[in-house]
C-alpha cells in the first residue's frame, strides 16, 4: 500500500499528515446477462450458487491486488485494490477474462469510482469530547472509541478520528479530493486541541 504525506498549512503551521489510501471500490457494467454456470469452471471463477442466491461471481487471479464481484445483470465492482488506476485495470481485466471466453459481446467500459477508504495519521492527539461540541462530531466514548464526523464540504464524506489523531475517512470519489479534506481535518483539529 502506498503511504504518502500531505502537508497542511494552518495559520502559519505546517501540519504532516501520513495518508494511505487502503480501499478502491470502483464499478463497471458489460451491460449484458451473464451465464455462471458456464463461468465457474475456470479456475479464476468463484461462483457458489448458495452465496446472494447464486447473482454474484467473483473474479481473482494470483496477479490482482483485489478482486472483482460480477453480478449476472453484468454489473461489476472491484474492491481491495490502493489505487483507481488499479481498481479500473482489474474491471479491464475481468471484462476481457469474460468476453475472451465468449461469455459476454465486447463493450466500452465505463468504471467509476464510487468509494475511496484513506487512513491518516495527524501525530497530535484531539480532543474529542470538544470536537463533539464544536463540530458536532458523535461521540459516545462508553460504545466506539472514535468520534464519527459527517463532512459536506469540501466533499461529502464520514471520518472516524480517534483520540491519538489517526483518522480513517471515507465515502471519496477521487484522490484528489484527499488534500482538501486533510486541510479541513488539520484545521478541525488544531482548532480542538
Amino acid at each position: 500500500m502506498k503511504k504518502t504525506e500531505t502537508h497542511s498549512q494552518t495559520e502559519g503551521t505546517i501540519i504532516i499528515v501520513k495518508t494511505q489510501i487502503v480501499n478502491v471500490v470502483a464499478t463497471a457494467s458489460l451491460d449484458q446477462e451473464l451465464d455462471f454456470e458456464e463461468l465457474r469452471k475456470y479456475k479464476e471463477i468463484f461462483h457458489d450458487s448458495d452465496v446472494y442466491g447464486g447473482r454474484v461471481a467473483y473474479f481473482k487471479t494470483e496477479t490482482m491486488q483485489g478482486k472483482v464481484s460480477i453480478f449476472n445483470s453484468g454489473k461489476m465492482i472491484s474492491i481491495g485494490t490502493t489505487s483507481e488506476e488499479k481498481a479500473f485495470k482489474e474491471l479491464e481485466l475481468a471484462a476481457r477474462f469474460i468476453i475472451k471466453k465468449g461469455y459476454a459481446k465486447p463493450v466500452e467500459l465505463k468504471p467509476q469510482t464510487r468509494n475511496i477508504v484513506v487512513t491518516g495519521d495527524f501525530e497530535t492527539n484531539a480532543n474529542l469530547e470538544k470536537l463533539s461540541e464544536t463540530a458536532r462530531a458523535i461521540y459516545e466514548p462508553e460504545q466506539f472509541p472514535a468520534a464519527i464526523l459527517r463532512i459536506e464540504k469540501p466533499f461529502r464524506t464520514s471520518v472516524l478520528i480517534f483520540s491519538s489523531g489517526r483518522t480513517v475517512i471515507t465515502g471519496l470519489t477521487s484522490s484528489t479530493q484527499i488534500p482538501p479534506i486533510i486541510q479541513h481535518l488539520a484545521q478541525l483539529l488544531k482548532s480542538n486541541l
